[in-house]
């Protein structure tokens, strides 16, 4: 069975993506193989933040390794906050004063609509590899739901009339961002093990 560490410290991250896998693949966290890192994200795409994660693990235990970036970018603040979108708030990751912050900036706007994007850097072999996932929907007004993470009660995506955070996991990979990047990701390592 091939082994991927996965180079993040989100144990959501973590869940949804183990979700999707099932048991095709064995998943390693950073803290289940000991790293003890928290990686910076300087960069203004979440490529190039996704990439500098893989490749920093990847170099500390030359094994085969994975990490992603997400960001929730909203049409009406230009693309805000993409990249940023963890810390958006403050470079202390606080999920509230986040959320907090966008319902500020969308005060008054018409246009609520915005969409998660997630990208996926694999290296395997010493090769890296993309994947991308996009989820579409809106930010509503008022936080819904208890489940989920980061901005998951205030985004409804097209096609439900649920937020993320109303959501079961099950539920919330029907339309995941992260779940159509992982799909790719997943369709790739399989072609892989057939071929090799």
């Amino acid at each position: 069975m091939l082994t991927l560490i996965f180079a993040t410290n989100n144990q959501h991250k973590v869940d949804e993506i183990k979700s999707v896998l099932g048991n095709s693949f064995e998943i390693i966290t950073l803290q289940e193989a000991g790293i003890d890192i928290d990686i910076p994200e300087p960069y203004d795409t979440l490529q190039e933040n996704a990439s500098t994660k893989s490749a920093t693990i990847h170099t500390l235990t030359n094994k085969n390794c994975f990490s992603e970036d997400t960001g929730l970018e909203v049409d009406a603040l230009n693309g805000e906050p993409g990249v940023k979108s963890a810390r958006y708030a403050g470079d202390v990751k606080n999920f509230q004063a986040n959320i907090d912050k966008l319902l500020l900036n969308l005060e008054g706007k018409e246009n609520r609509t915005a969409q998660f994007r997630t990208v996926i850097s694999l290296i395997l072999n010493n090769e890296e590899h993309f994947f991308e996932g996009v989820c579409k929907g809106k930010i509503i007004t008022e936080q819904k739901g208890l489940s989920g993470f980061g901005y998951d009660p205030v985004f409804i995506p097209d096609g439900s009339n649920k937020t993320f955070a109303e959501m079961t996991m099950e539920e919330k990979n029907e339309f995941s961002h992260r779940r159509k990047a992982t799909d790719k990701l997943i369709e790739f390592l399989k072609e892989y093990n057939i071929t090799n």
